[in-house]
């Protein structure tokens, strides 16, 4: 079975574009949403239960940050949580991704 992924990011063009590397360097993984902010983010997360979740840092509403924190709080139990992928173009934004467990 192949890995999926959920794909939070509020830039249609930056989505598109993070769409087309990741078909080009994981040709497995297969894409279950792509979404626009934190909040259907964590809806498409807990509906998919995805390996691996990419959110965009900085996005309208809610950000990739408070969507991770969130969805955390309401994983099911008897799932393993996806990889997390904080997507940012800010530096300032890292210091707050390693803050909250970032390893890179």
């Amino acid at each position: 079975m192949n890995p999926t992924a959920v794909i939070a990011e509020d830039e249609p063009l930056l989505a598109q574009a993070l769409q087309a590397e990741l078909a080009r360097a994981w040709p497995e993984l297969r894409i279950a949403a792509t979404v626009g902010d934190g909040a259907a983010a964590v809806r498409a997360a807990l509906e998919h239960r995805p390996d691996v979740l990419f959110f965009d840092i900085r996005m309208p509403g809610q950000g990739g940050l408070e969507a991770a924190a969130e969805l955390a709080d309401a994983w099911p139990a008897d799932a393993p949580f996806p990889a997390l992928v904080f997507v940012t173009a800010y530096d300032q934004y890292a210091v707050q991704a390693f803050e909250a467990q970032a390893v890179d």
